[in-house]
């Protein structure tokens, strides 16, 4: 069985979908659509912004959005019994790609959800790191220790954790990952703590707007970040997706479980291949 994978915020790169724009119909209609719904030139942006330009988190969260849905639209004979995950702001890709979501409606949802957690980070600054080399039992005890917010915010794989929270508490986590034999303990170059407690502000928006969008139940099921497990009624993959917005990313859990239940190929779909990479790491460990 197959599956689509779609990635999420820190996968954009300046020049990205540029080729699925010039060499797709169907995907350079779903651009300027985009760009029309949104009221700014994005695809300018993805195609000749900087660094700096894409890693503000209104832009990153649709450029990634759109160019993961345009990747799927341009695929010749999509599997029909393939099965969907994202790994977060990906989940969203994932819906519309499943048939959850219309593209116009995951897209404003994806705006709105990128502009409320902006608004998070520039009222409650925070942070994320990577711990490398700690398990997630390990990771979480000494952010259970630490003083201050900070949490596991994704598994990645069995020896890579990503941890989220306030910026000293995060920072002191590090410190305390490395005491504890971590081989790294990388400070990322974010905007803001994701998936943290630090984003609760933008719950009451985007559940509004979540509660006000059509979901239907998808052609196949979609593993989600919260429980990763395979999902197909909209109620429950309405309130996994809110959940999503302050808890953990479960993609070593969701991963595996694609497995157990007869997943043997993997397509990643959209900028990057940090999906693909993660993939690689999760089958060494098993």
């Amino acid at each position: 069985m197959k599956a689509y994978l779609f990635p999420g915020q820190g996968s954009q790169f300046p020049g990205m979908a540029r080729e699925l724009y010039d060499g797709c119909p169907e995907a350079k209609s779903l651009m300027d659509k985009a760009d029309e719904i949104l009221g700014f030139r994005l695809t300018e942006i993805m195609f000749e912004g900087s660094d700096e330009d894409l890693r503000a988190t209104r832009v990153t969260q649709p450029a990634v959005f759109l160019h993961s849905v345009a990747a799927f639209t341009a695929l010749e004979t999509p599997d029909p019994e393939a099965v969907f995950a994202g790994h977060s702001l990906g989940e969203f890709s994932a819906l519309a790609a499943a048939g959850v979501l219309d593209f116009e409606d995951a897209l404003r949802l994806v705006a709105l959800r990128a502009s409320e957690m902006q608004k998070c980070c520039e009222s409650s600054p925070g942070t994320m790191a990577a711990i490398i080399g700690l398990e997630g039992d390990a990771v979480e005890r000494l952010c259970a220790e630490t003083e201050g917010l900070v949490i596991p915010a994704n598994y990645n794989s069995d020896a890579q954790i990503v941890i989220s929270g306030e910026q000293d508490a995060v920072l002191a986590a590090c410190v305390k990952a490395k005491e504890a034999g971590a081989k790294r303990a990388l400070p990322l170059p974010v905007s803001g703590a994701f998936h943290s407690p630090l984003m609760e502000p933008a719950r009451k928006a985007l559940a509004e707007a979540i509660a006000a969008t059509r979901f239907r139940e998808p052609k196949n099921p979609v593993y989600q970040n919260v429980t990763a497990l395979p999902e197909i009624d909209p109620e429950r993959i309405q309130a996994n997706l809110l959940a999503q917005l302050t808890s953990p990313v479960r993609w070593t859990q969701t991963v595996r479980q694609m497995r157990r239940d007869g997943v043997d190929e993997f397509i990643e779909l959209g900028p990057g291949t940090v999906l693909t990479g993660l993939l690689k790491r999760i089958a060494e460990e098993q």
